[in-house]
Parts: structure tokens; C-alpha cells; sequence
């Protein structure tokens, strides 16, 4: 049983800087301490209002020295994020303000908050399940369309309903079967038709086959499409990724082997969020650690979905079979695209030698220049087109979550040998116990049997004040 901390808790809510600054405060005690720091301008204590109402008033320390002047919103449990008494003073958003305020209510008998705990007790006190809390820190952290329709939807329970109906489907499977067992000395009774069960069984197979492979589609939208820039030494790797991330993020020089391990960033592109990967120049080379990146590289490059593999088009001594040799063979689990970079500096007859050189390679072909932007489009078109993915509803369930993603792995393994049980008609205490694993997993994403340990782990990684 998770045990909810009686602590009364504060912390910002907002980045400094800006014009407001938010300090939430929850607990037992929540309307008692702001209650003591507030002097409302004008009508009763804030103690004697009512929840959602705003109150306006001046905040003092012990000195009777005058802070600021504020808004507080109340919010009595249990209709607040937390399911406690909460309120939210909002102050100018002078660091100092800010810091005096909090001093005073730690000093008044608060506790600074741990990072995430605000959406721990939210889900503690059962007013999210943890997918949903989960979902809170994705919506922060959205950064396109995609990612914030999926967060939000999940926040809202969409994930949730699913599992919700996968839940009664198979307790209503488990509690015929485990009927079927008390009555076992009773040989024609039969509760439960097989042959619906095998279908409802295979229902439930797919469902949880279709979420799992959704986690693909999610992983990308969530942190950008794996994209790896490959090729050899000075053929414009490094300058091409600063233009597509429009900064200097990768050292550019004519020397070769300037990069020698992994330089990585994201950029959204028409609304998609790419992660691109620039590597290590491949080549032979003496030098330990640029081996060391160049084997960086090929790791990169199995780990890819899609793979530029850049080209210099001004060098025509290029060993062009031993390249293909060492390239090709990593590039055949990803979608292949082969830039022909410096091409503003050949002519029509090299580019049509080029396509020629390359025609036995399975891949798009197109002539860009790193160093001017806009030949970059058809390049932009061409990753959009290859990443494939498909438009985002608010409704869509889409497994963006790793955790989610295994527990759901181990639950389709689970109906996997429900379903072969059934067919080879395997005792019902037998299948009961994979049916039981199934929905043990299934509880386990929405933190029905979740520990204390899985649950310190996960709002670890939210941002105080949250």
C-alpha cells in the first residue's frame, strides 16, 4: 500500500524571469499557512471562502515588513490537482519576491516539494492513474502537434479506457474458467464455450499486438525520427547537420577526422521532429579513437531509420566498390537516401556519371549542396515522405511510454499462451494463471500494483512544482 505523505508542501510553479511568478502550496495545512502570510484587502480570511474563488491581498513577513501584492487561488480538497487542500499564490515575478515568499511559508511549517510530487499525490489521492501522471511530464515536454495530442489524450484517459476494456474482457474470460474449476467434479457443466473464448481470446491477442506496435510510431513522434549522416572524411557531413539545425553545432573543418564520436540534435521539420546523428568520417585510419568513432558510426547506423549517406560529387577517385562494401550492409534494416553534396560545383555530365556509378544501389538520389540552404527542400519533402508516419488524432492510442511498452510485451506474451493453451486444450487452472499474468501487467501500466520503488523512479525525472 502506498502511503501518502502528511507533509504540507510549496514550491514555484513557473520559470523566474517572467512577469508572474506561481507558488503552489498542498497539504493539510495548505489553507492555514497561506492563510497565516495573507492579509485579504478587503472581505473574510481566506480560511472562510469558498474553493475556486480568487482572492486579492498582500502578503507580509513576521516583521510586518510588506512582500508583495498578490492573487491567491484556493482550491479545497477534494476538488484540486492533488486531491488536498491547495492553493496557488501568484506574486510578481521578481526572483526575490519569489524567493521571500517561499522562506516564509517553509518558516510558517511548509516543505519544499520533491521534484514530481504535486502529480504523485494527484495520483496517490486517485485522481489520475499512473498512466495518466505519466502523461502530465510528456504534456510538459511536448515540443510538436504530434506529442501533444497523444499526451494529452493519454492525460485524459484514452489510454486508460483502453486498458480499462482489455481489463473486463479478460476477468470476464478468468471468472468463467475459475467457475468452471469449482465445479470441477461436475463434468457437463460447462460455462464457458470454448470456441468463444478462443475468439475473445484472439481479440484480445490483436488489441494488445496493436498497441505494441504502435510503440514504433510513438517512439518517433516522442523523440524524432533516428536519422544517421554517414559517409566518408570531408564529404560535408558536419555542415550539413548545422544547416538542417540552423547553428553551429558540429566542427567544420578541411581537416579529416575532425569528428570522431557522435554529435547528435533534434529539429522539427514540417511539423516532424528528426533526430539527427552526425558521425565519424569512415575510413582506414591508424588512429585509436578515430576508430573508435567510426565504429560508433556503424552502430548508429543500425540503430537508424533512415541513413544519409553523403557523397562528395567533386571527387572522382573515390573507391567506390570498397565504400559500398563497408556501407551497404549496415544500411539494409533503414530507408537509404544518397546526397550528392557539392554538387553546385560539378556539371550535368558528372551528375549523370554519379547516377550511373550508383544505380545498383536501392535508394532516392538526390544533388543538394550543404552550404546553401535552399537546396536542402527536396531533401526536407524526401525525410518527411520516408519517415512515414501517419496523422496524429486527439483520439488516437499510441504507446509513446518504454515502461508501457514492456508490460505490454510481457501481457501479449501472456495471451499468446492463452490462446495456444486453448487450441491444444490445456487444463483451465493452466490458462487462469496466464490470463492472471496478462491482467497483472495490464494493472501494472496504470499503477494498480505499482511499488513505491517503480513510483520514486518515475516522478524522479518531473521538474518541481509539478
Amino acid at each position: 500500500m502506498h502511503i501518502i505523505d502528511q507533509d504540507t508542501i510549496c514550491a514555484m510553479a513557473t520559470a523566474q524571469g517572467g512577469a508572474v511568478g506561481m507558488i503552489r502550496v498542498s497539504g493539510p495545512k495548505a489553507v492555514e499557512i497561506t492563510s497565516s502570510v495573507l492579509t485579504p484587502v478587503e472581505g473574510k480570511p481566506l480560511s472562510e471562502r469558498k474553493t475556486y474563488t480568487l482572492t486579492f491581498g498582500r502578503i507580509f513577513d513576521e516583521e510586518g515588513v510588506e512582500i508583495d501584492e498578490v492573487l491567491v487561488a484556493l482550491f479545497k480538497a477534494p476538488r484540486s490537482y492533488t486531491g488536498e487542500d491547495s492553493t496557488e499564490i501568484m506574486c510578481h515575478g521578481s526572483s526575490y519576491i519569489l524567493r521571500q515568499v517561499m522562506q516564509l511559508l517553509i518558516r510558517k511549517g511548509c516543505r519544499l516539494a520533491r521534484p514530481g510530487e504535486y502529480t504523485q499525490r494527484a495520483f496517490l489521492n486517485g485522481k489520475m492513474d499512473l498512466s495518466q501522471a505519466e502523461a502530465v511530464a510528456d504534456l510538459i515536454a511536448s515540443t510538436s502537434t504530434a506529442t501533444h495530442r497523444l499526451a494529452l489524450n493519454q492525460m485524459r484517459g484514452g489510454f486508460s479506457d483502453e486498458l480499462k476494456s482489455l481489463r473486463d474482457q479478460l476477468l470476464r474470460v478468468t471468472s468463467l474458467m475459475e467457475l468452471e474449476l469449482d465445479f470441477s467434479d461436475h463434468e457437463e457443466l460447462e460455462f464457458a464455450d470454448r470456441e468463444e473464448l478462443k475468439a475473445m481470446a484472439c481479440h484480445i491477442e490483436e488489441t494488445i499486438s496493436g498497441l505494441t506496435r504502435s510503440f514504433n510510431v510513438g517512439n518517433a513522434l516522442k523523440n524524432g525520427v533516428p536519422v544517421a549522416i554517414i559517409g566518408e572524411t570531408n564529404v560535408g557531413k558536419s555542415t550539413l547537420l548545422n544547416a538542417l539545425l540552423k547553428e553551429d553545432k558540429a566542427i567544420v573543418s578541411d581537416v579529416h577526422g575532425t569528428t570522431r564520436d557522435v554529435i547528435e540534435d533534434t529539429v522539427s521539420l514540417q511539423g516532424i521532429t528528426f533526430r539527427f546523428i552526425d558521425t565519424a568520417g569512415i575510413r582506414r585510419t591508424n588512429d585509436v579513437v578515430e576508430n573508435l568513432g567510426i565504429a560508433r558510426t556503424y552502430q548508429q547506423m543500425k540503430q537508424a531509420d533512415i541513413i544519409l549517406w553523403m557523397v562528395d560529387a567533386t571527387n572522382d577517385n573515390q573507391k567506390l566498390e570498397e565504400i559500398k562494401q563497408t556501407t551497404l550492409p549496415y544500411c539494409k534494416a533503414a530507408k537509404l537516401i544518397v546526397l550528392f553534396n557539392k554538387t553546385d560545383l560539378i556539371t550535368r555530365d558528372r551528375q549523370a556519371v554519379l547516377l550511373t556509378d550508383f544505380a545498383d544501389i536501392s535508394a532516392e538520389k538526390l544533388f543538394i549542396s550543404a552550404k546553401r540552404y535552399e537546396t536542402l527542400l527536396p531533401l526536407e519533402n524526401t525525410l518527411i515522405r520516408l519517415a512515414a508516419l501517419p496523422e496524429i488524432s486527439q483520439n488516437d492510442v499510441i504507446i509513446t511510454n518504454v515502461r508501457h511498452y514492456e508490460a505490454l510485451v510481457r501481457a501479449l506474451k501472456s495471451m499468446h499462451r492463452v490462446r495456444e493453451g486453448l487450441e491444444s486444450k490445456l487444463s483451465n487452472d493452466l490458462i487462469s494463471e496466464d490470463l492472471r499474468q496478462c491482467i497483472y501487467e495490464l494493472s501494472d501500466i496504470v499503477g494498480e500494483v505499482t511499488t513505491d520503488e517503480v513510483l520514486k523512479h518515475i516522478f524522479s525525472h518531473f521538474c518541481i512544482g509539478k
